[in-house]
């Protein structure tokens, strides 16, 4: 009466995959990306065009994690082949914010005229591009790409003033993905 849940991920011509233990390695003309993957009940195999992801245990948790890496395979997948991109704006109307990029932190300075500069974490290979009025966040894995706008549009978040006021800070306006 177990009925099999499989779901077939077909690889790109110019992707190599290899699943070894429980790490999948996904390389492609823009990088190389890996993750492990392990949950009791789901196998994983890579066969010649297609990845693999079944189980026979018919449980709710075993259904949503087989969709679950499902979705994260597919994902490294247009990583390495495509990349994601977001682009963000620098909106200021009472002081001027310098924005730069020191290692793998993004420097704010004069953000509301304050004296300490805020910043923001930089995370995995995450590439950011700063320039006086927009900050692009590109790189192969969705996560840390999707993480390090979200935590420059937080190091930008207004406290003391109105909101309605003050509209200052560094927001997404588009997801290249």
């Amino acid at each position: 009466m177990a009925k099999e849940i499989k779901k077939e991920i077909p690889i790109p011509d110019d992707v190599t995959v290899t699943f070894a233990g429980k790490v999948l390695s996904v390389s492609g003309p823009k990088g190389k990306d890996e993750r492990e993957f392990w949950y009791p009940g789901i196998n994983i195999e890579v066969m010649d065009s297609e990845i693999v992801i079944d189980t026979s245990i018919s449980k709710k948790t075993q259904k949503a994690m087989v969709g679950t890496f499902a979705s994260h395979i597919s994902n490294m997948l247009k990583g390495v082949t495509e990349g994601f991109e977001y682009r963000m704006k620098v909106v200021y109307s009472h002081f001027p914010m310098q924005v730069k990029v020191e290692g793998k932190r993004l420097s704010i300075g004069n953000f509301l005229g304050e004296k300490k500069a805020r910043s923001a974490n930089i995370l995995g290979e995450t590439t950011v591009k700063a320039s006086a009025d927009e900050v692009i966040v590109s790189g192969i894995n969705k996560e840390d790409v999707g993480q390090t706008a979200a935590n420059i549009e937080q190091a930008t978040k207004i406290k003391r003033f109105d909101p309605r006021i003050f509209q200052d800070g560094i927001y997404i306006v588009e997801k290249i993905v």
